[in-house]
């Protein structure tokens, strides 16, 4: 007899229970490299096609291959999207780290493994379905390298049988994974069909756990912030970019580059890859100068090289962008794990007195809408604007409503014509308007008073050269005259009162799905919240009005020293009292039921 033909296998029976449907996590353990990435997008976007509402989380090692990995995907009939703190599905397909995953697996979770693999440690808690995987790939005839590609591809044949996934929807995902490519597609969906038809015909299924359809999803796409932040470049006007690769930012230029010939004329972008990231922001600034809307894409270490320049950038009055997709430092820190390690360093980039206008977005709609945003309010500033996302946004694909095009119209802010030049005359550091903003020509500009020094030394309101203490407190005086302008142009923080609470909540970036889930839970136990999530910095009165208007404001954040804790104690210094620091930091996308706890731990007390 063939071992596909083999007999049901005797599994644990888990205690009598109803059936959980469509709330969960699948947490898939493979190798680096092996070919699974596709595999897991193929379960989470047919999921997705059923729609039911789903996020991933990819966890993978600083490596190329061989190392382990792991990808989460919650599946929340609620709508939630937090990464949870534990998962009872467990797919084992790494041996290397087999023993500590089912070791960690809670009672009464569900294991599917290799039917071949000896050593998987004896539990009568949970229950084990083992899958001929060997013999599924020799039946199929796979040969050479692709065979430890399509290898995983049996997991997800064996997850469609016992979870209750529709074949067709598999086979949907694998045509928008492979690009329409139906060769490839019939390649992959020969290994599922068998496994699904052997899983069918021999497991018995004795789990809670599965899946059922709902219509959460419709209209509805999937996409990672950085695809999202490339698009968003793209439709806000840039012009330049310039780069170094590093990890998590390089797919925001990998899309720049994959959607610049739909969107747009190919003489309109340059793209260019430089030696590193020092040169990179340089090209930048020079391009901001020259009247680009110019960028760079890199995160915390690339942030480090690029200090000096944004400097200048800043005390040249020089619009420029940087994307910071943050991950975890100090120093190489945790390269593929994500935070929100960056905030006071990228606040305070350059050295002397200087303070940069931040962006966080949270979604990847806001991704796709800052990149209007940020190149706005550099050229309207005249300044550095760091866009501060993570990882996990960065990286990630996430449920979101189709794309539209920004309702913002390009700004380019205050830039004078030869005619303009002639008329009103021109200082380039003088504030004409009393908001601390000057004008600027850009060169090539017709006229003979348009030309001026952009410089990084002392200067006087005409660009030239200035070491009178007289000169340099009035150029700084209206500077910090410019940062406060900037906080009515910066975007709002969202703010969601609550009348039955006398705590407050202050949160930024991708925070917002575990604390959206954990508000829930806290108001199960009598505890109530209101929420301002900061979208930018510098703050307006809206962050104090809130901070004023409750007892105490929790201000939660994924580092370890309570960074933007830190910042708004220092902004409101009078009130500071009422703001209590939650910060944590792991590397892990922040859970609902930290969350909880923690504000539990402190309103308990």
């Amino acid at each position: 007899m063939s071992v596909l033909e083999a007999t049901p296998q005797s599994v644990a029976s888990p205690e009598d229970r109803d059936p959980i449907v469509n709330d969960f996590v699948i947490n898939v353990a493979t190798a680096n490299g092996t070919g699974s990435q596709t595999s897991n997008m193929t379960i989470m976007r047919a999921l997705f096609k059923m729609g039911i509402p789903v996020n991933g989380k990819n966890l993978f090692p600083s490596n190329i291959q061989g190392l382990p990995t792991w990808f989460q995907i919650r599946v929340s009939r609620e709508g939630y999207i937090a990464r949870k703190d534990d998962s009872k599905f467990l797919v084992a397909f790494n041996q290397a780290t087999l023993i500590n995953d089912i070791q960690e697996l809670p009672s009464g979770g569900v294991c599917v493994l290799p039917e071949e693999w000896q050593g998987a440690p004896d539990r009568d808690d949970i229950i084990f379905y083992r899958i001929p995987v060997n013999p599924i790939i020799r039946e199929t005839g796979t040969k050479g390298r692709i065979k430890d590609y399509l290898t995983n591809m049996v997991y997800v044949g064996a997850l469609a049988s016992i979870l209750g996934i529709d074949m067709n929807v598999i086979d949907a995902a694998l045509m928008h994974n492979f690009g329409n490519r139906r060769k490839l597609v019939e390649q992959n969906m020969s290994v599922i069909q068998m496994a699904y038809d052997w899983t069918e015909e021999n497991i018995e299924k004795v789990d809670p756990f599965r899946v059922e359809p709902m219509n959460a999803t419709e209209g509805k796409i999937l996409i990672t912030g950085n695809e999202a932040a490339g698009l968003g470049a793209l439709v806000g006007g840039a012009s330049f970019v310039a780069w170094y690769p590093i990890t998590p930012s390089t797919s925001v230029v990998d899309a720049i580059n994959g959607y610049r010939t739909a969107l747009r004329d190919e003489d309109s972008l340059v793209v260019i890859q430089a030696e590193d990231e020092l040169a990179a922001i340089g090209m930048v600034v020079g391009a901001g100068w020259a009247g680009g809307r110019a960028m760079t894409a890199t995160s915390g270490p690339g942030v480090s090289l690029m200090a000096e320049f944004a400097g200048l950038a800043y005390f040249a009055e020089v619009p420029a962008v940087i994307w910071d997709i943050q991950r975890v430092g100090p120093s190489t820190g945790l390269p593929t794990r994500t935070g929100q390690g960056d905030v006071i360093f990228s606040y305070y980039l350059g050295h002397g007195d200087t303070k940069n206008v931040l962006l966080f977005p949270a979604t990847t709609e806001e991704c796709f809408t800052m990149g209007t945003t940020a190149f706005n309010l550099a050229e309207e500033l005249q300044t550095l604007v760091l866009v501060l996302s993570d990882l996990d946004l960065g990286m990630n694909y996430w449920m979101t409503e189709p794309f539209t095009m920004p309702d913002e119209p390009i700004k380019r802010g205050k830039v004078l014509s030869a005619e303009q030049v002639e008329e009103l005359g021109f200082a380039r550091y003088k504030d004409v308007d009393g908001d601390g903003i000057p004008y600027r020509t850009l060169p090539g500009t017709d006229h003979p008073r348009a030309a001026y020094f952009a410089r990084g030394t002392g200067h006087n309101e005409q660009a030239l050269y200035s070491e009178r203490p007289e000169d340099w407190a009035n150029n700084m005086k209206r500077l910090v005259h410019k940062f406060d302008t900037a906080r009515k142009m910066v975007p709002a923080p969202v703010v969601e009162d609550n009348d039955d609470a006398n705590i407050g909540i202050i949160f930024y970036g991708t925070t917002w799905p575990a604390i959206e889930e954990a508000r829930h839970r806290l108001s199960k136990v009598g505890i109530e919240t209101a929420t301002l999530r900061l979208r930018a910095l510098p703050i307006n009165g809206d962050v104090r009005a809130f901070v004023e208007r409750y007892d105490r404001v929790y201000v939660i954040e994924m580092n370890r020293d309570g960074q933007m804790h830190t910042i708004l104690q220092s902004e409101m210094s009078d009130i500071a009292t009422k703001m209590r620091s939650i910060a944590y930091q792991d590397g892990l996308p922040l859970t609902a039921g930290f969350v909880t706890a923690a504000i539990r731990e402190r309103e308990e007390a």
